[in-house]
């Protein structure tokens, strides 16, 4: 079969990886040094340090944020970079297929994109033309996400708050929450939790024996426990990052499970922060929402996004939800520390943006997206039935547009480095998002269906002979 590969970027674009994989190669990235630091399994780590003959300058007398010097990470998705350019000069006639970064790949419905661009250009006229509009969001559109994704759970406009998307709502919560909370992470998650948490100061130092982050719970999230952390081994935790359907496993929790999550949340007091950006995935009938859950509103504030359900991904928009019945231990409500931060942190989302996010929810939006969720969906089928025809263990893809695929015994950059060699396929290694993650690869469904394709026969030409030897 050919195809017209999907061409990926020199600079692979990531938030920096508060879990940073094995890294067994020693490399240059920009302008830094990347030294080697062995470890007793062979395997070496990306050091950032200032290359030997780079000469000081002047300095200022301003101190580094010492947060930041505690970060090990924001080498994941670079380091896949340089390699899959470094494979490239190798292989100048490669077409090699990006299943790696969860970045959508399909066009974003007309219906959507004409919105968008009548906005734009209302905006040259003197009738249609808006400035700074409310830091919160369009009150249509606020009205519009609480009818359509919290009908009947008691959820009003004025509990959510619009956005340029949850990743950067994530880090305007670690604002509000500060630098003396104790937060807690699924293990393996998306990175940005843990990172924000270093950054603003939340953590002890990097234990590298153990590859954690002091001062942080690791919620062990595996096979065995059905991607659900055993919660009575948990110490007290003050914030608790919850992604479901999650990424990178691509489990959804139950509703036995999300009950038991918003109980363990009251009775120790603490804030769950459920990250629901792959809700409309969901196949079953897991929640899609954290307030599907009794009593959830005391407890739980809920983030999501257009990214991945309309190809937003380079628009930006999504938004969060902090019920007024969210209090803090002195019974200030939380919704008003966080409008503030929002006001002092931000201008609102783009008009443009938020033109389109109305059109998402009309009718035929929500057709189109469901359509283009379909679409990703079958793309999940068939990496799911690639690697189960091989014989290997794979887990998520049903609710989510991930599929997680064990590799026992071996390192996930291997299996990374064996696939690129082998077949020209970039996945992503799953150490990458945590400890709990090696052994693993996660591969994307997002791409062409043409790619796809291509890809799974790449990959059971490469495993239908392996497996035969094992």
């Amino acid at each position: 079969m050919t195809s017209s590969a999907l061409q990926i970027p020199a600079a692979i674009k990531s938030s920096s990886s508060a879990f940073f994989g094995r890294l067994p190669s020693t490399s240059n990235i920009g302008s830094s040094t990347v030294s080697p630091s062995v470890r007793k399994n062979g395997a070496c780590k990306c050091v950032d340090a200032p290359p030997a003959e780079q000469k000081t300058g002047y300095k200022t007398r301003v101190t580094r944020n010492a947060n930041m010097a505690k970060l090990q990470a924001g080498y994941l998705f670079p380091e896949i970079a340089r390699r899959r350019t470094t494979h490239l000069s190798k292989y100048p006639d490669a077409q090699v297929i990006s299943l790696g970064i969860g970045d959508t790949t399909e066009p974003i419905p007309d219906v959507i994109t004409s919105a968008m661009a009548m906005r734009a250009n209302s905006l040259s006229t003197v009738e249609g033309y808006s400035g700074y509009g409310a830091e919160q969001g369009d009150k249509k559109l606020r009205a519009a996400i609480a009818s359509t994704y919290y009908k009947d759970l008691a959820i009003e406009e004025t509990d959510i708050f619009v956005s340029d998307g949850a990743k950067c709502d994530i880090s305007r919560l670690q604002v509000l929450f500060g630098s003396e909370v104790k937060m807690a992470v699924q293990d393996p998650s998306y990175p940005a939790y843990v990172d924000s948490s270093v950054i603003v100061g939340q953590t002890g130092l990097f234990q590298k024996d153990i590859e954690k982050y002091g001062n942080i719970e690791y919620m062990r999230c595996a096979p065995e426990n059905g991607f659900f952390p055993d919660l009575s081994t948990i110490s007290h935790v003050d914030i608790i990052f919850f992604c479901s359907p999650n990424n990178p496993t691509g489990s959804a929790a139950t509703r036995d499970q999300l009950i038991h999550l918003v109980q363990f949340a009251k009775d120790n007091g603490s804030i769950i922060v459920f990250d629901s950006a792959y809700s409309m995935y969901i196949s079953d009938d897991s929640p899609r929402s954290i307030y599907e859950i009794p009593g959830a509103k005391e407890v739980a504030i809920e983030t999501s996004s257009f990214s991945k359900f309309a190809g937003f991904t380079g628009v930006r928009l999504g938004w969060t939800v902090v019920p007024k019945e969210l209090l803090f231990s002195d019974g200030f409500p939380v919704a008003k520390d966080f409008n503030r931060i929002v006001c002092t942190c931000f201008n609102g989302a783009s008009n443009i943006a938020q033109a389109g996010g109305l059109a998402c929810l009309s009718p035929e939006g929500l057709k189109a997206m469901d359509e283009t969720i379909k679409f990703y969906k079958e793309n999940t089928e068939i990496i799911v039935d690639t690697f189960k025809s091989l014989g290997f263990d794979v887990y998520g893809g049903r609710n989510a547009p991930y599929v997680w695929v064990h590799f026992p015994g071996r390192s996930s950059w291997d299996v990374f480095a064996e696939i690129l060699e082998k077949a020209h396929v970039v996945t992503t290694p799953g150490s990458g998002f945590g400890p709990a993650g090696e052994g693993f690869v996660r591969v994307s469904a997002f791409g062409h269906r043409a790619n796809i394709k291509e890809a799974a026969k790449r990959i059971k030409q490469l495993y239908s002979f392996w497996n035969k030897q094992r």
